[in-house]
């Protein structure tokens, strides 16, 4: 702490940024499972990933900036390197971990400007609305809103199911506490959804939900990467991708926040206590962690050191206490929750200039294609290729970062790969 803060704002700041982000803990579970898994080792590591980042963002970076596994992020782990690239999540785990040691080395040197520089900032911001979009497809798949067909591949789901109910009236009231800006307001929509879930008869009590310890089934998950694709193709690709995500989101996130603080001059530290939680995300078993918008919350309610992290991530840790009880939120309550933080994750395209067509369209390509391609990779790739192609058209290709050149040879080798792998 410096001369000015107050320990008792950094209390309630960190406090309220425990409630503002502890909804992740069974969301990122729960995109976890969906990767192949177990819940409760899901909960577990996304736990231990928390305190973590929390205590090295605390100690390393000394900001009130909360870390935990970022949400679009974890989407990518779970149905791009795992159901798209056809990893093993074990294989995606070891992703992670290399993806890490990668970040910090970009953080420890120069490498994060060089890298941030190399990727136009309308794709950057095209990105995060694209997985913005996919997270809502997601949450609308899992709700029940929108269902499969055999014909136009998507139609609107059956409003007599009581799991769509309970999704629509959850979404309903977490937009609204959302909006009003109530504390903890998509905990609370969360925690009212599994109860009106299991009121509506949408729900049921998990199987062997109380038997065995917490951490029963945690050994096969901590450290459990496979490095038996280490030298594919598929698997850099999988490292680069991942890395590029990983390196210039946390950038902004990290550059905002710090700044919002009245701390710029830490962000640096604050960006290699981050690169350093991304290895320990990796060895706990998690998806890659970032700098959560919710640090916001806290800093806004008087947040400025790493007291505020300390405590945010302390309460964490008093979280698994109530790991078995976790295991009771279904997707009814959960689905909702993705949806809202899609729509924050638009956003973004508030920054993009939308005015030279010769950006519009690569951005554009990449918002729509990730979504409908179910693929982060495919939709980024769409964007990256024709970003080259339609600058050059027009006579701008000085305008085109010569990395950006390399990056698109390696989504056109990509796409070669998998044609000749069928």
């Amino acid at each position: 702490m410096e001369p000015g803060d107050s320990w008792k704002r950094e209390l309630s700041a960190g406090i309220l940024s425990y409630f503002a982000s502890v909804y992740i803990v069974m969301v990122n579970a729960a995109i976890l499972h969906d990767a192949g898994m177990p819940l409760r080792a899901g909960m577990v590591a996304t736990l231990l990933t928390a305190v973590a980042g929390c205590l090295m963002m605390a100690f390393g970076g000394k900001t009130p900036i909360v870390v935990v596994p970022g949400m679009g992020i974890n989407a990518f782990f779970t149905y791009t390197l795992v159901h798209s690239m056809k990893l093993d999540w074990r294989e995606a785990l070891a992703v992670v971990v290399v993806t890490g040691v990668l970040f910090a080395i970009v953080a420890f040197t120069s490498l994060y400007r060089i890298l941030s520089d190399a990727i136009p900032h309308n794709l950057q911001h095209a990105i995060t609305v694209g997985i913005g979009l996919f997270l809502t497809f997601i949450g609308l798949q899992k709700s029940g809103i929108v269902i499969a067909h055999r014909t136009t591949f998507v139609a609107i789901g059956h409003f007599s199911d009581p799991a769509v109910i309970t999704s629509c009236v959850t979404l309903i009231l977490a937009l609204v506490l959302f909006v009003r800006g109530t504390r903890g307001g998509l905990l609370i929509s969360m925690l009212a959804g599994t109860g009106m879930a299991y009121l509506l008869g949408a729900a049921h009590a998990p199987e062997n939900a109380d038997s065995g310890h917490v951490f029963a089934g945690y050994s096969d998950v901590f450290a459990g990467m496979d490095w038996g694709r280490g030298i594919s193709l598929v698997f850099w690709i999988a490292v680069f991708l991942l890395l590029l995500i990983v390196v210039f989101e946390n950038i902004g996130l990290i550059s905002s926040q710090t700044l919002m603080a009245g701390r710029p001059e830490r962000f640096k530290s604050s960006l290699r206590a981050l690169s350093i939680a991304n290895i320990a995300a990796g060895l706990f078993g998690s998806s890659p962690v970032v700098a959560a918008a919710e640090s916001t919350a806290g800093i806004a309610a008087g947040g400025r050191s790493g007291l505020t992290s300390l405590i945010t991530g302390l309460l964490f840790g008093a979280t698994f206490l109530f790991i078995p009880l976790l295991a009771y939120v279904p997707d009814s309550a959960i689905a909702p929750i993705l949806i809202v933080i899609g729509g924050l994750m638009v956003q973004n395209v508030r920054e993009m200039d939308l005015s030279d067509l010769t950006e519009l369209f690569p951005a554009f390509l990449i918002m729509v294609m990730i979504p409908f391609t179910y693929s982060i990779v495919d939709g980024m790739a769409f964007g990256f290729i024709t970003y080259p192609v339609v600058k050059l058209a027009m006579g701008k290709g000085k305008e085109v970062p010569p990395a950006l050149y390399g990056i698109a040879g390696l989504f056109i080798a990509n796409f070669v790969l998998h044609a000749f792998m069928g």
